[in-house]
């Protein structure tokens, strides 16, 4: 019986690995296509449809994207953007979930019933730019900032996951005499981090892929997010007309841009992820610890 169990074991876990390796082929292969013909020759483009492994590299296609410093320009207002509404709205969130996680508060159905509802239904692009232009943030890098600065679903699960703390630290941190900021910022925030690195993880590529607010509020090509640019980019190689930085170069293939634009666009996510993968697993192992 032992001997029959270790090798169905055994025989499940060569076959779960086997449909992992797989899944995880089909899920990296698109990516792979996507960064060889960003390398690749027009002509190679034109003869193959798929390819992982360029026969001549080129590097045409990210001479035409960093051709002027307006891409670089771009980058680093999409930069400081990211941090800095990364930021604010970890503040601002962070605070609201610890305020409403508190049993205690007065009114705290009605705010949550309220926040909610912003989850269901909002006022539309019009009132929301009308909102924007009265308080002064038209033209502004605070427009891409304070529109967004909470999300209430991700507020939500910073909520439920303070809620899911011991209550003894916060009493016993009460009785070293820690007010609520000292207990916020000295025991739940150090106690959260998987939650907090989640959640900054999706405020961070929901202003680093900022476009449409771009085009609502900015009307200063000087002050577009390198989402915005890259657009504008794409137009000029499929040989449309563009209003924005000056190119002289002849375009690469209008297929080599777009993979190049895709690229770098998503290199940047790609390189913040591995930091906080540790709070990624460390949260999966909490969640089956408490389940």
């Amino acid at each position: 019986m032992i001997g029959d169990k270790a090798i169905g074991s055994r025989i499940f876990n060569g076959v779960n690995a086997i449909l992992l390796a797989l899944i995880a082929i089909i899920t990296v292969l698109p990516f792979l296509h996507v960064i060889a013909a960003s390398f690749a020759t027009g002509a190679e483009l034109a003869e193959k449809r798929f390819l992982l492994f360029p026969t001549v590299w080129s590097l045409d296609a990210y001479r035409y994207i960093f051709s002027t410093d307006t891409i670089m320009k771009s980058m680093l207002i999409s930069i400081l953007v990211t941090v800095g509404g990364t930021v604010w709205s970890m503040l601002l969130s962070t605070l609201t979930a610890y305020g409403l996680s508190r049993r205690d508060l007065v009114g705290r159905r009605y705010i949550m019933f309220f926040i909610v509802f912003t989850m269901l239904f909002n006022g539309g692009m019009i009132p929301t730019f009308l909102i924007v232009q009265q308080t002064g943030l038209l033209n502004s890098l605070w427009a891409l900032i304070i529109p967004v600065s909470i999300n209430a679903f991700n507020m939500i699960i910073l909520k439920s996951f303070f809620q899911n703390l011991p209550d003894g630290l916060e009493e016993s941190a009460k009785i070293d005499g820690c007010n609520d900021f000292g207990i916020l910022f000295r025991i739940v925030i150090p106690c959260s981090m998987p939650a907090i690195a989640t959640i900054s993880l999706f405020y961070a590529v929901t202003y680093w892929n900022t476009y449409m607010h771009a085009i609502l509020y900015l009307s200063d090509s000087a002050k577009w997010p390198v989402q915005v640019l890259l657009r504008q980019i794409v137009v000029l190689a499929s040989g449309l007309s563009y209003d924005g930085a000056e190119y002289t170069n002849v375009p690469p293939p209008e297929i080599s841009v777009k993979m190049a634009v895709i690229v770098v666009a998503t290199i940047p996510v790609l390189l913040v992820y591995p930091f906080l993968q540790k709070y990624f697993a460390k949260g999966a192992l909490i969640g089956s610890m408490k389940g």
